[in-house]
């Protein structure tokens, strides 16, 4: 899979939903599955970024995205199923959702974890996603084939001292797409995790202050994977945990 190749059409006519598309790993994640052929819902907070990735996208000639801004940490179940409404109404159908947005929190000594730090990272990037997916189900049902992406990450495996809230947020998060994946196994909806591993973004940054960034790879160097996930050639991958840098 590793020296997966997606074909130049692989995501043709398919609408695709990407949290945190302003920046990082979300915004290589909006071009590249325009490139393919998706048209591409941006979702994120910061209506500029936002602005950005759309104007890339027009500029190439790539199937014409739409921007919906939202901030994951004060979003209510009623912002999340207004939205699907209204995918429902422009588009007919969601073809795939990837809950790429996130924040860490900060790291901190469990004795130091302040409350409201934790019910932030809890809020963004579980409660928030999870609502979300909740909300556009119905959406989803509509598409031939859907495809659910959630993100993971090394920590969310293994606990790691100091990376309490965003730790816990992401262990949650790969059982909910446990559950979720064995609740529509058979349907046309299958849900699966990326663990992008140790990549060059802003946030790696915040965790790793001292490290040499260069020496990363780049959001651009994970995209097989998340073109794998939302083509059809995925069809049978179902409630997988799956690393975008194999070891």
């Amino acid at each position: 899979m590793k020296s997966y190749q997606a074909p130049p059409n692989a995501l043709a006519d398919k609408v695709i939903l990407v949290t945190g598309a302003g920046d990082g790993i979300g915004k290589e994640a909006a071009l590249t599955f325009a490139r393919h052929g998706a048209t591409v819902i941006l979702l994120g907070k910061t209506t500029a970024k936002l602005t950005a990735v759309y104007d890339a996208i027009c500029a190439q000639g790539w199937p014409e995205p739409a921007i919906v801004p939202l901030d994951l940490k004060g979003a209510s179940q009623k912002n999340y199923q207004d939205m699907a409404a209204t995918i429902a109404s422009e588009f007919g159908r969601l073809d795939g959702l990837l809950h790429n947005a996130g924040i860490l929190g900060g790291l901190a000594p469990f004795e130091h974890i302040k409350a409201d730090i934790w019910q932030d990272v809890l809020q963004v990037n579980l409660t928030g996603p999870m609502l979300m997916t909740q909300a556009l189900m119905p959406v989803l049902r509509k598409a031939p084939h859907a495809s659910v992406v959630f993100t993971s990450s090394g920590v969310g495996r293994q606990g790691r001292a100091y990376w309490g809230s965003y730790a816990v947020s992401k262990f949650a998060t790969e059982g909910l797409m446990q559950t979720l994946a064995d609740e529509y196994a058979g349907s046309n909806i299958r849900v699966n995790c990326i663990n992008p591993g140790a990549t060059r973004t802003s946030m790696r940054a915040r965790a790793y202050p001292a490290e040499n960034a260069q020496q990363l790879k780049t959001p651009a160097d994970l995209m097989w994977l998340y073109l794998y996930l939302m083509a059809d050639d995925s069809l049978d991958v179902n409630g997988q945990s799956l690393d975008a840098q194999p070891k």
